[in-house]
């Protein structure tokens, strides 16, 4: 059973200046098509202007990225979260970490797969204090959703949703390097952003064997 997000039902994860009492849409893109995750920019879908900006950066310089943090920051360069993987974790754990992570800061809230097994199809688990969250759908498809399942009452809240971007003009769709974040009333936007960086590190290979798929399919 779902429902509409109220204000008093969730409260903000990273900050109440990122909760806008009206929908938005927010329009994604990747800023490096090379590698998952190298970087991201997010615009105002009604005015154009930057809302997030996303480096990803690796301390240790080593090979395997057993260090890799990646900044979510504002418009200015201003640290809004550290994203980092947590080694060693089967579920592909990742944690999040407000401002510019310092040792022995605890993690804001963490994002795991929901299993092993069955790739981004499988869905994913938000850890936030004693709220409860999950997404599910496809990220690697860019098409996916946020729940909050805090409420009680046995009901799941719609708070975000990933989709395909249809320009405009031409109505057509775009590829998966650009996409839109449509969030609910009240949806913290800097969380949200936060999961998409990090569905994007955990589905990198992913979206890379169903690219080799669909190439394959074009040639027989």
């Amino acid at each position: 059973m779902e429902a509409d997000l109220g204000e008093s039902e969730v409260t903000a994860v990273v900050g109440e200046r990122y909760c806008s009492p009206a929908e938005r849409e927010l329009t994604i893109r990747k800023t490096s098509l090379f590698f998952p995750g190298d970087g991201f920019a997010a615009y105002d879908h009604a005015t154009g202007d930057v809302v997030f900006r996303v480096d990803t950066y690796d301390r240790s310089g080593s090979p395997a990225f057993a260090d890799r943090q990646i900044l979510l920051m504002d418009p200015s360069g201003e640290p809004i979260l550290t994203l980092r993987r947590k080694w060693p974790s089967l579920h592909q754990r990742w944690e999040a970490f407000l401002g510019e992570r310092k040792e022995g800061q605890r993690p804001l809230f963490a994002v795991r797969r929901s299993s092993i097994f069955g790739g981004d199809r499988g869905g994913f688990a938000v850890e936030v204090e004693s709220d409860e969250y999950r997404i599910e759908g496809s990220f690697s498809q860019r098409c996916c959703r946020l729940l909050y399942e805090g409420g009680g009452g046995g009901r799941a809240v719609v708070m975000s949703e990933i989709k395909r971007k249809v320009d405009a003009l031409s109505h057509v769709v775009l590829g998966r390097d650009v996409f839109s974040l449509f969030l609910q009333p009240h949806c913290d936007s800097a969380f949200a952003m936060g999961l998409v960086v990090v569905l994007d590190q955990i589905t990198g290979d992913d979206e890379e064997d169903e690219e080799q798929a669909d190439l394959v399919s074009v040639d027989s």
